[in-house]
């Protein structure tokens, strides 16, 4: 009888493990190993923490039927763009490293807008608002919290002149942006958001 088709291989999956960390260095986008608790992997796996934690937010909001996760998406995404540029400290980067890692103001100046879009829309504070009003408003200010520290670890390496100066730019917006959106989330879902009281002495 004819031979079998021959059935076509399938395309093996890299493995999700290497083992070239296991010695405590890793690698940056210009293939200079540094130990693991270098600042740039201490920017960059906060930067990973957050968004994953938008994430986390972007998937509460969306079972609310929020349109803004379209938004969040895109703050995902430029995240990884955030964390390329960090991968790739300056003094090591050749031209071809930096023309695909550069960071632009573009996306600051989209956060900006925005950011005011929401606001125009929101009540005045009249108090300290603590992190409440519902689940997608609460996880969005989670978000900004591990924003706030994504931008403290960034801004040691803007100031060495290892990352790009927008690039803690767009975490500062970014985290304002949370801080609106959260209020936002909890306004439309007809959440209350809990305000600080002092406590009596």
């Amino acid at each position: 009888g004819a031979a079998a088709p021959q059935r076509p291989q399938p395309a093996r999956a890299p493995k999700i493990y290497t083992g070239t960390g296991d010695a405590g260095f890793s690698s940056t986008f210009t293939g200079e190993r540094r130990p693991k608790d270098d600042r740039i992997f201490e920017a960059l796996g906060t930067t990973d923490e957050l968004n994953s934690a938008i994430g986390l937010a972007s998937e509460f909001s969306s079972e609310k039927g929020h349109t803004f996760v379209e938004q969040l998406h895109k703050v995902q995404c430029m995240l990884q763009d955030v964390g390329s540029n960090i991968a790739t400290p300056l003094s090591s980067a050749r031209e071809a490293h930096l023309k695909r890692t550069s960071f632009s103001e573009k996306p600051v100046l989209e956060l900006e807008q925005w950011i005011d879009k929401y606001s125009e829309q929101l009540p005045p504070l009249k108090a300290f608002i603590l992190p409440s009003g519902g689940k997608s408003s609460t996880a969005l200010h989670f978000s900004r919290a591990v924003c706030r520290r994504a931008e403290r670890c960034v801004v040691p390496l803007v100031q060495a002149g290892e990352a790009d100066p927008n690039v803690a730019k767009y975490l500062n917006r970014l985290s304002d942006y949370l801080f609106v959106l959260a209020r936002y989330a909890a306004m439309k879902e007809g959440k209350e958001e809990k305000i600080y009281i002092k406590s009596e002495p």
